[in-house]
């Protein structure tokens, strides 16, 4: 956590930070297909953490979608823009070391999931594939790699890969 004005900067505690995080995941997030909290309320020092996300669905409404409907022409639209991680649940554990946040949290999906990013027999998401933890900046938050998670399985890569059945664990 970086607190001060014009230009100078106080760096706090991670667990300021993590309570910070906490409670913003408390609050949910956004449209709530991403969520994330602490997998033990008693752990002092927040390292363990569970994330959830709801696949994204990756339909485009478009003007040539428009013409095609009102020309009672939609045979196949829909089904060429869809995720296969649509309406799916995924799982994932983030464990925020003592280093927390100059350097960024381990993240292994529970739910088995095939992505460009993810190891396919550990569920890790591999730094070097994933470029918010590549990249990492002590500003990013869990919130941040959980929403680029989302995204990532909507890019053209990830979203028509065969996935394993639902209700699959590493």
């Amino acid at each position: 956590m970086t607190l001060g004005s014009g230009g100078s900067s106080v760096v706090g505690p991670s667990n300021f930070r993590l309570l910070e995080e906490l409670e913003r995941g408390e609050k949910g997030i956004g449209d709530g297909t991403v969520s994330y909290g602490m997998d033990d309320g008693d752990d002092i020092y927040m390292r363990s953490w569970t994330g959830t996300i709801i696949g994204p669905h990756n339909v485009r409404i478009s003007s040539v979608y428009i013409i095609l409907m009102l020309t009672r022409q939609v045979h196949c639209c829909f089904s060429s823009c869809q995720s296969v991680h649509e309406g799916r649940i995924y799982q994932l554990k983030l464990f925020c070391d003592k280093d927390y946040p100059e350097k960024p949290p381990s993240v292994r999906f529970h739910s088995r999931i095939n992505m460009t990013c993810v190891n396919h027999e550990t569920g890790v998401v591999e730094p070097k594939k994933f470029g918010l933890l590549s990249n990492w900046q002590r500003e990013y938050t869990m919130e941040d790699i959980l929403t680029q998670l989302k995204k990532e399985m909507a890019a053209p890569q990830n979203r028509k890969l065969v996935q394993p059945p639902e209700g699959t664990y590493f």
